[in-house]
């Protein structure tokens, strides 16, 4: 149930991320969930070859501490994808001015 709200939480933000730099929301809203799945996935296998080569002895049963141990890969690499498109997106702000408003005007006086 709380991966549930962590997944909606992350999806809206990554929405009203998008909606704020007139982006498309849809897609960017599930990059970020697809994102979380991954980043979880990727750090899962890095910890089983890091398992088998350094002999951790963890406890592949336990579901609770495999989630424990990568939900702060996963939330780590959505907080980093978020930073990279609002930095990314805040550089290419296009600021519209209104161009009936400067008709007959010089271009020294704009």
């Amino acid at each position: 149930m709380l991966e549930i709200l962590l997944i909606i939480f992350i999806g809206r933000s990554f929405f009203r991320l998008a909606e704020e730099h007139n982006q498309n929301k849809w897609v960017f809203a599930i990059l970020g969930v697809v994102a979380y799945y991954a980043a979880a996935l990727i750090g899962g296998v890095l910890l089983g070859i890091a398992d088998e080569i350094f002999g951790l002895g963890i406890d592949w049963e336990n579901t609770l501490l495999l989630t424990i141990i990568a939900l702060p890969i996963a939330l780590g690499a959505v907080y980093l994808l978020y930073s990279l498109l609002k930095k990314t997106w805040k550089k290419n702000v296009v600021i519209d001015t209104n161009e009936i408003k400067d008709i007959g005007k010089s271009s020294d006086n704009i």
